[in-house]
């Protein structure tokens, strides 16, 4: 099963693309898409919608796991996320169709068996998880793996996480 995990966010989205194969998982790759901030908001949210469709025609995902929304105090800031996490689900739906959320505690939960984890346990973990040398930069993208193996070891019961 190959998994996309998503980090939303409107200046950089991390995304990480996970095999699982019989409970092991693999990297198959990660990164961020950035958009500039000297470009208007429609401008940035076209340029997340043409790399993150490039990407899930790459990978062809059997399912995409998504980061629910944490709203901070700037909801200025928080409607711009709201907007682009909107693209990316749509993106998503029409590409793989297969759509999953999961909410920060039950990612830190799935990851370290710990609902309040630190970044760095997380990160930690998806360093071990997937053999890697290091740990993934930049953090969203290591974020964004985080949530691509939420999905993996949630799988079994993964429609009740289901948009």
């Amino acid at each position: 099963m190959v998994i996309l995990g998503i980090d939303p966010g409107y200046a950089i989205v991390g995304y990480g693309v996970v095999e699982m194969k019989g409970g092991n998982f693999t990297a198959l790759d990660y990164g961020v898409i950035t958009t500039p901030q000297s470009e208007s908001i429609s401008v940035r949210l076209s340029m997340i919608a043409d790399q993150l469709k490039a990407i899930l025609k790459k990978y062809n995902p059997d399912a995409v796991a998504i980061e629910e929304l944490f709203f901070s105090a700037n909801r200025k800031t928080g409607i711009m996320v709201a907007e682009a996490r909107g693209v990316i689900l749509l993106c998503c739906a029409e590409a793989c169709g297969n759509l999953f959320e999961y909410t920060p505690m039950q990612i830190k939960q799935a990851m370290t068996g710990y609902g309040g984890a630190d970044k760095q346990q997380i990160q930690q973990m998806v360093k071990l998880l997937l053999r890697l040398k290091s740990i993934p930069r930049p953090d969203d993208a290591a974020d964004a793996l985080a949530v691509a193996l939420c999905h993996g070891q949630s799988a079994n019961f993964a429609d009740e996480f289901r948009i």
